[in-house]
């Protein structure tokens, strides 16, 4: 017994002594946990990626730097900071001296107009405006804590997109730029939910890239782009969608479906059940349905695991930027839904952070 008991001991004694060498080095990723978002930041501000991928070969640091008219010392830095990260890649030619840099999956995503860009939505999450409210984050918390982001603008987000056009079209961009990696993903994947949908509302719907997307993708449906009207204002023209004013608090307009993405996290659940009842009102009873586009915080060993750490974040950008929203779980989800008076519910999983939530009257 004593031999046994010993060896236990050794384990522990082991495993904490790994645990407090990881822990020596995990801290610094906290301490310097901004350094990544604002390099990644300088490297669209250069326009690299765009570079390169001009460029349409392998490109040297001198090649770069005479491109974007930078300091090659410096850019020598970011570069290597870069390829650290695995963002862009380093390649040996049999004529260079030194690497020449390529484009890797990750890197195209820093592409300003690329197909799966997300720099708008990087762009967002690291301007002074949305940065600000993380640094009273822990008065948040507090009870009787103040919202972070109403606490250093002085009113809340979207009161402040409102009278701040450069703000709004910001956001505007940032969602355009998710619905362009999502919305595909959608119709790849239960692309069968819009069989049998004539007119289909998106509520929320920004600058109507959402609504364009599908239109192309489902060309039989009649789409309604429903935003504010500071929104709806700035819209392009897009064939097949129509772009309607209003607030979606008051009514929705009239649809066979309303697809409502990433919305419903910015609110409470008193406010989500009042969105949703308006939704409902706006469909037909027999056949209508509700596409709810949001993430699903679920438990270990989910169907989604792959993207729990994202949704853990996003829950971290709601209390940062919102007064009261927040991602939700599957127990969540249900009870919003079955309070707004819908009857049942799936969930669809497709190749994005969010989940299609499917409610039915």
């Amino acid at each position: 017994m004593g031999e046994i008991h010993s060896e236990v001991t050794w384990e522990k004694e082991e495993e904490e002594k790994e645990e407090e060498e990881q822990a020596q080095v995990d801290i610094w990723k906290y301490i310097f946990g901004f350094v990544e978002l604002s390099v990644v930041k300088c490297a669209i501000e250069l326009g690299i990626a765009d570079a390169i991928e001009k460029h349409k070969k392998p490109m040297s640091l001198i090649e770069l730097s005479t491109t974007l008219k930078c300091d090659p010392s410096y850019l020598n830095r970011i570069m290597r900071f870069l390829v650290h990260r695995k963002i862009f890649k380093t390649i040996y030619t049999s004529h260079d001296t030194y690497p020449s840099y390529v484009q890797t999956p990750l890197s195209r995503r820093l592409i300003k107009n690329g197909e799966k860009s997300m720099t708008a939505l990087l762009l967002l999450e690291s301007s002074p405006v949305m940065v600000a409210p993380w640094l009273s984050l822990s008065g948040r918390v507090l009870v009787n804590g103040n919202p972070s982001f109403e606490k250093v603008h002085g009113e809340d987000v979207w009161r402040y997109a409102a009278s701040n056009l450069d703000h709004s079209n910001l956001i505007n961009d940032a969602m355009a730029c998710d619905a362009k990696v999502v919305v595909p993903a959608i119709v790849e994947g239960c692309g069968e939910i819009f069989d049998g949908v004539e007119s289909l509302v998106d509520v929320g719907g920004g600058n109507g890239t959402t609504m364009s997307i599908l239109a192309k993708a489902f060309p039989w449906i009649h789409g309604i782009n429903f935003d504010l009207p500071h929104v709806i204002d700035v819209a392009p023209k897009c064939d097949g969608v129509e772009h309607v004013a209003g607030d979606m608090f008051m009514s929705v307009p009239k649809a066979d479906a309303v697809i409502i993405k990433w919305v419903l996290h910015d609110w409470g659940d008193d406010e989500c059940i009042q969105i949703l009842k308006k939704c409902r009102e706006a469909i037909p009873k027999e056949k209508g349905k509700v596409i709810i586009v949001e993430a699903l915080i679920e438990e270990e060993g989910g169907k989604h695991n792959n993207y729990k750490d994202v949704g853990l974040m996003l829950d971290m950008v709601m209390m940062a930027h919102t007064n009261i929203g927040k991602e939700r779980t599957l127990k969540e989800w249900d009870y919003v839904i079955k309070m707004a008076g819908f009857k049942e519910f799936t969930v669809k999983y497709i190749n994005a952070v969010q989940c299609v939530i499917l409610a039915s009257c």
